[in-house]
């Protein structure tokens, strides 16, 4: 599932960017405690779900 660390949402961020280019920088910011809220912000610019979200992150 959805690693809470840094390190490893860099890594996801550049893929997430490269197949959603609608997407900013500002709304990838990784803020420490506030990824529930990351997460339900990016689906819903995607019109996804939370859980849509989870996976498509996971599976990149």
């Amino acid at each position: 599932m959805y690693d809470n660390s840094k390190g490893y949402w860099n890594g996801k961020k550049e893929k997430i960017k490269q197949k959603y280019p609608i997407l900013t920088d500002e709304d990838l910011n990784f803020h420490e405690g506030k990824e529930a809220e990351m997460i339900e912000m990016l689906g819903y610019k995607l019109g996804m779900t939370r859980e849509e979200m989870r996976q498509t992150i996971a599976a990149l």
